[in-house]
């Protein structure tokens, strides 16, 4: 096999014909600038060849019912292996998915307790025991020589129903008596009971006196009789002594010697609170329930329900519902104009939770001729059954503005039901186990078998061993804050890419090429060395790893760098550097330039000192954070830092951020538990800037998204020759029929489907890809028409529209962020993260900003070369300049040494996170030497 994967001729978006080498069995970086071409060599070149190449090696058939590969743009490529690509956004976004189910050691861990874990009793608290049929026999010889018994066998515990057909199976299997509720009765024809009380039933299967009986020998009737009340009863047997008139349970499932309650033999999906036999009944396996927040029913109770105190019903209107309240107040002494505040408990809970009798409506409300009555469920009811029933999603909406998600009650977040949590190993129930941080469970792991018999022992013996082997490799990654019950919604992106990356280490695969969209993100320097030494083990495994990366460390432990450029989009595509890092360090690449220190990013001469005016969070509690109060200076350049899981997310995305988005915007999200807030009247509005991508659906694109495609088309409605034609903005709009081609439905192309082959997608063969009809492109603005402005790169549009300053102001600031190779009409999909952040970060700035504005952005430096950071940083600084504040989660050490103001989170993660380390200028906090960030900033200040 050859010993380089070799590419050649690779055009793929903006690659020029490049060809590149890469040796197998090492760790290849690619780096360049955003928008260079890194991600269309690695991904959309070399990983979807690898994929296609896999897939075609199933049948025609087999090809059918799989998303068909496109042939990448290449012209040929050699010594692929098997490829495996470890995105970022591939977060798993289902409720029901955790840290521990992604990583399948939850698995292991519902293996050991289904095989080692040991019983007790959720009613008494007792230790559940469980006999062999020989076993029961001997005992109740034992315990019952020479006494008068009868055997009974338990078919119904402490349920409803009137069991006539019950009764009358046993009749004719031909058994006389029955215990009903602890009386013994004859079994006769058409016999029942109460079927609104709750029942215990047993059948007496025989009655007999136990002789004394030698050691050894067994009696041969007892025998039977036990054994047929077991087949009748599910493993379970009573035996009631005739003079004291006590009952015993025995049985050959684990059970309750006490109580007589009884549990299945214990399998792993017993611990799963995805299937039905583990998962808690009341809130399906979730954790969590909604239920409707009676404070966002009646927020203010000084109103009357007259006056609309109850918002989802609003002020009265002459309706049924208005005339059941008012019949319900005035049976209390109330009418419907009294102050909910006024109202007593049980008029307002008959209210919102429902009558038991029918209601009585007055002739004098109803304005009928006579009384009426009627079922009223409360207003409650009223509000779930539009949840439940309403399909629009209008209607939910609606409802769901009423709802809060609560920890549920029964099962106390721990997901699952009573049995499943009765398995105690070392003290502990499963639950409580994968609720551990993986540190704390790496330590459970090591001594779990010290608290176990030698059975148990030599069962658990490969799975701890597993499980060990497993945990460790999230410890390797720097994940050791995380718990097995983390949801898999709440990682970060660079989490969830580590926690993939720990499962193929673990997989152990050889002869693989790897490929990995920037590892390093949401990792603090301290764990970089970590990853990278993850890295190095996948390639020793006999791996071949591709890295798409900015980070210098990892850069400098890399085999072989591929540096993508020179600069982006248009001007990018081409390969600048291939070799070593040793190598790379010689030329004069703009990243060797800044990993050799020509260029660099330059601390500002001064910092600044805010206006005097500040935000502060008292007593914040969510997730990890220690009851902790937070200060941000305004007008100044904030950073937020500290190692991965120390808190940082959950103080600004969880806490500052929705607290601020309701009291602007009345944003629906909830801030995770703080005491109070003080300085929101000191900035009039916030602004998330995340990574999220600006669109989903190729129609989606940087002139839609910045809104300046609007300001575009009424350029061109205002043109005389639209006016003479009377076009209206939606001429010009290639989601709108009128002015689109109707061939390709305003695409641009057309769909060829190929059956077991690619579909092939060909330019329209009607407006040869311009998207609109020949009407609508005849209209033209210095002779280009709306297909061709939309195909200008936003350079080239900078200079198209100097004389239009609406439009310009908004295609200058995506120039100002670095964007000016995209083009206007470019599909959002084919952006990067990085990108996606810039245009909205261009569209924020476009906006004409307050200088009381607060930005939030969260790792902007994610997909970016350190010239990106460069621009991105000046823009950021020009904001505050202007007034503004911007707070930034950053480990970017480049990004923390230009913050005025600090704000460094820990000591560590998880629970040894959640607080203030230090706060103050980099200068200071680099000389406190406090926390981890204060040593690795030093050498930067």
């Amino acid at each position: 096999m050859d010993n380089n994967i070799q590419v050649y001729g690779a055009r793929v978006h903006n690659l020029k014909n490049v060809d590149v080498l890469i040796p197998r069995n090492s760790l290849t970086v690619f780096t360049g600038l955003s928008g260079s071409g890194k991600s269309s060599l690695a991904f959309d070149t070399i990983y979807a060849e690898g994929q296609r190449r896999y897939i075609e090696t199933f049948s025609a058939y087999a090809r059918n019912f799989l998303g068909d590969m496109e042939r990448p743009d290449v012209d040929k490529i050699t010594g692929l292996s098997p490829v495996i690509s470890i995105e970022q956004k591939t977060t798993n976004k289902n409720p029901r998915s955790t840290v521990g189910t992604q990583t399948e050691i939850y698995d292991y861990l519902r293996l050991l307790y289904a095989r080692a874990g040991e019983a007790y009793s959720y009613t008494t608290g007792e230790k559940m025991v469980k006999y062999t049929e020989e076993k029961v026999v001997s005992m109740i010889q034992h315990d019952y020589a020479g006494k008068k018994i009868l055997i009974l066998a338990p078919l119904v515990r402490n349920r409803k129903g009137h069991y006539r057909e019950l009764f009358e199976q046993m009749r004719k299997k031909g058994y006389l008596y029955i215990r009903v509720d602890g009386e013994v009765k004859e079994i006769v024809r058409g016999m029942k009971v109460d079927r609104y009380k709750n029942h215990n039933i047993e059948v007496v299967v025989d009655r007999l006196k136990l002789g004394e009986m030698a050691e050894g020998t067994v009696d041969e009737r007892l025998r039977q009789s036990v054994s047929t009340a077991m087949k009748q009863g599910e493993g379970l047997v009573m035996i009631l002594d005739n003079d004291t008139n006590e009952a015993k349970f025995f049985s050959k499932r684990l059970m309750d010697p006490v109580s007589g309650l009884s549990y299945k033999d214990p399998a792993p999906n017993i611990f799963s609170f995805n299937s039905p036999e583990g998962a808690c009944q009341r809130c399906q396996g979730m954790g969590r329930v909604s239920v409707i927040d009676i404070d966002k029913v009646i927020p203010d109770k000084s109103k009357s329900i007259h006056d609309g105190a109850i918002i989802p019903l609003g002020k009265y209107k002459n309706q049924l519902i208005f005339w059941q309240i008012e019949a319900i107040l005035q049976k209390y002494g109330f009418t419907i104009k009294s102050p909910v505040e006024k109202l007593s408990d049980e008029a307002l809970d008959e209210v919102l939770y429902g009558s038991l009798e029918k209601v009585r409506i007055d002739k004098e409300v109803v304005h009928t001729s006579s009384d009426y009555f009627t079922d009223f469920d409360g207003v409650v009811k009223y509000l779930q059954s539009i949840l439940e029933d309403d399909d629009s999603a209008k209607g939910k909406k609606w409802a769901a503005q009423f709802i809060a998600e609560k920890e549920c009650p029964e099962c106390h977040g721990m997901r699952l039901n009573k049995e499943a949590l009765s398995y105690k190993i070392w003290g502990k129930n499963i639950a409580e186990v994968a609720n551990l941080d993986i540190a704390e469970l790496k330590d459970w792991l090591d001594h779990v078998e010290e608290h176990m018999d030698d059975k148990q022992k030599k069962i658990a013996a490969e799975i701890v061993k597993e499980l060990r082997k497993r945990v460790g490799t999230l410890l390797d990654v720097g994940l050791d804050y995380l718990s097995l019950n983390r949801p898999s919604g709440s990682l970060s992106g660079g989490e969830s890419q580590r926690i993939r990356l720990t499962t193929q280490i673990g997989s152990q695969l050889v002869n693989v090429l790897y490929i990995l969209d920037e590892p390093s993100i949401g990792l603090h320097q301290r764990d970089n060395v970590k990853l990278i030494n993850s890295l190095k083990k996948l390639r020793d495994l006999g791996n071949t790893v591709i890295v798409v990366e900015h980070d210098e460390d990892m850069m400098r432990a890399a085999d072989w760098i591929i540096d993508v450029g020179p600069k982006a989009g248009r001007k990018g595509g081409e390969i600048v550097f291939q070799g070593t890092p040793a190598d790379m360090l010689k030329t004069h690449t703009l990243t060797a330039q800044y990993l050799n220190g020509e260029k660099k990013i330059e601390v500002p001469a001064q910092r600044r000192k805010g206006n005097g005016k500040s935000i502060t969070l008292h007593g914040c509690r969510g997730n990890n954070l220690k009851n902790i109060d937070v200060e941000f200076p305004l007008g100044e350049l904030i950073v937020v830092s500290g190692v991965s899981g120390s808190g940082k997310s959950t103080l600004i995305n969880d806490t500052l951020q929705p607290i601020l988005s309701q009291h602007f915007y009345r944003s629906l999200k909830a801030p995770l538990s703080y005491g109070s807030i003080d300085g929101i009247d000191n900035i009039d509005k916030v602004v998330n800037v995340d990574q999220s991508p600006i669109g989903r659906t190729p129609r989606s694109n940087p002139a839609t998204y910045t809104g300046v495609f609007t300001d575009i088309r009424q350029l061109f409605v205002e043109l005389p020759e639209a006016k003479i034609r009377g076009y209206k903005p939606g001429r010009f709009s290639f989601n709108v029929k009128g002015g689109r081609c109707e061939a390709c439905g305003g695409n641009g192309y057309r769909t060829i489907e190929m059956n077991f082959l690619p579909d092939v997608t060909v330019p329209c063969e009607v407006c040869q890809g311009k998207r609109y009809n020949r009407e609508t492109l005849e209209v033209r603005y210095k002779g280009k028409s709306i297909a061709d402005v939309l195909d200008m790169t936003v350079n080239m549009a900078v200079e198209f529209f100097e004389n239009v300053p609406n439009i310009l102001q908004k295609i200058k600031t995506l120039q100002d962020v670095g964007l000016g190779y995209i083009r206007l009409g470019q599909s959002s999909t084919t952006l990067s993260g990085g990108e996606s952040q810039r245009v909205k970060l261009a569209t924020e700035l476009s906006k004409r900003d307050t200088g009381r504005t607060l930005y939030i952005l969260d790792e902007p430096t994610t997909g970016l070369h350190f010239d990106d950071i460069r621009v991105l940083m000046e823009i950021l600084q020009k904001l505050v300049d202007r007034g503004n504040t911007v707070i930034i989660i950053e480990h970017n050490l480049d990004v923390i040494k230009l913050a005025d103001h600090i704000i460094d989170m820990g000591p560590e993660g998880g629970r040894g996170g959640g607080q203030v380390v230090v706060s103050g200028t980099p200068e200071e906090v680099a000389a406190s030497g406090l926390g981890f960030t204060s040593k690795f900033l030093k050498k930067y200040v």
